[in-house]
């Protein structure tokens, strides 16, 4: 004859104590991805906000939004390699460029003057361009079992100039510098998804599309984190040493962290330019590495929420740095110049400056700033 004690802690409902919803009465409740009634409510939220705005702004702002959500599901794979396994790696965007090309290739038109083959089925080149960049993540791989901190940062720094330099030479496959190619074409079982129809226009299909994909690959990435893959990567980023003292296997949880990370990269540059449907291979630069270490920063250091949210505003912040020359007129437009510094500049400089503020006042970047608000009403009126 069971208990009540016992009957009570086998019933699902009773794992969370009525009125105490964050104290726990097993380890599998206090670990689930949306563990309290605030945080399905408020994810909930932001998905039906985040469709809603398909409706709600223009059709330019919406590629602006598109663009930032393709640049989040890199920001997750950095994040995964620095941030969780603490791997500093600053050769993000030839992974993004391998991603790019390998869905262009696949899905091209193969009687264009670069090569192609014409299989515009998301299904199968979206897979593929992770796939391809994964695998230069797992052959880079090795290098991080025998470097770690500044070395490793300047090994991965070098793929990105070996990236430039492969990318100007093989123009059958990039249609080379200052001409680039046609980005990937994007069709589900038939359907145009990029095309404008009756219902939806062009860039309100890209961004639901480019949406769904950084849903699914963000609750993955958060599951990750919270599996023993993601556990074992903080290990190693902590103190790599005890970590192998206790079993953790330095070698495959860094290749993992690599391939995993190498392959949202991917992922991120077919959609990338799926939305922007030219791939100029000088675009897969340091500039653009920088911007998605900027995002991780910004956004927050071993967070997928903070990926997100830096990557989204990365993405704004030159819509934000073109509206100004309106209201100060010391700076001026790019084609109108006479200012002291130029809207260019100016995006320039805070890049550098919101990096040095968020390191200095909040390291946790804008997911602290989210932690620091939500906890100061979850306190009211006793916030002290």
């Amino acid at each position: 004859m069971t208990t009540v004690a016992q009957r009570t802690a086998t019933r699902p409902s009773a794992r969370r104590l009525r009125g105490r919803p964050e104290l726990y009465t097993s380890y599998a409740a206090d670990m689930a991805l949306f563990n309290t009634t605030g945080k399905r409510l408020g994810v909930g939220a932001l998905a039906l906000v985040a469709v809603l705005v398909t409706v709600a702004v223009t059709d330019d702002v919406l590629r602006l939004l598109a663009v930032g959500c393709a640049l989040a599901i890199g920001a997750i794979g950095l994040n995964l390699v620095t941030g969780y396994a603490g791997q500093v790696s600053l050769g993000h965007a030839f992974f993004v460029g391998i991603g790019a090309f390998t869905a262009s290739v696949i899905s091209g038109d193969p009687e264009a003057r670069t090569l192609g083959y014409g299989v515009t089925e998301i299904l199968l080149w979206l897979p593929a361009a992770g796939g391809v960049a994964g695998l230069a993540g797992l052959v880079v791989a090795p290098l991080s079992s025998r470097l770690r901190g500044l070395y490793l940062a300047i090994v991965t720094l070098g793929l990105v100039f070996l990236g430039e330099h492969v990318f100007r030479e093989a123009r059958f496959i990039t249609g080379g510098f200052g001409v680039g190619r046609p980005g990937p074409r994007a069709t589900l079982l038939g359907f145009d998804l990029v095309a404008p129809g009756p219902l939806l226009t062009a860039d309100q299909k890209r961004y639901l599309l480019v949406l769904v994909v950084l849903a699914i690959l963000g609750v993955l990435a958060r599951n990750l984190a919270r599996s023993d893959v993601g556990r074992s990567f903080a290990a190693v980023r902590d103190r790599d040493i005890a970590a192998e003292v206790i079993g953790v296997n330095l070698t495959r949880a860094k290749a993992q962290a690599f391939t995993l990370s190498s392959f949202y990269a991917g992922v991120c540059g077919a959609l990338l330019y799926t939305i922007t449907p030219v791939i100029e291979p000088a675009s897969f630069n340091l500039g653009l590495s920088v911007q998605f270490v900027a995002m991780v920063l910004i956004g927050g250091v071993a967070t997928i929420s903070g990926s997100i949210m830096g990557a989204l505003f990365i993405a704004l912040l030159p819509r934000l740095t073109q509206e100004l020359p309106r209201l100060l007129p010391f700076i001026s437009s790019q084609a109108t110049g006479g200012g002291l510094i130029t809207s260019s500049q100016l995006e320039s400089i805070l890049y550098g400056l919101l990096i040095v503020v968020f390191l200095i006042f909040e390291p946790r970047g804008l997911f602290g700033v989210w932690l620091r608000t939500r906890n100061y009403w979850k306190g009211w009126p006793f916030s002290y």
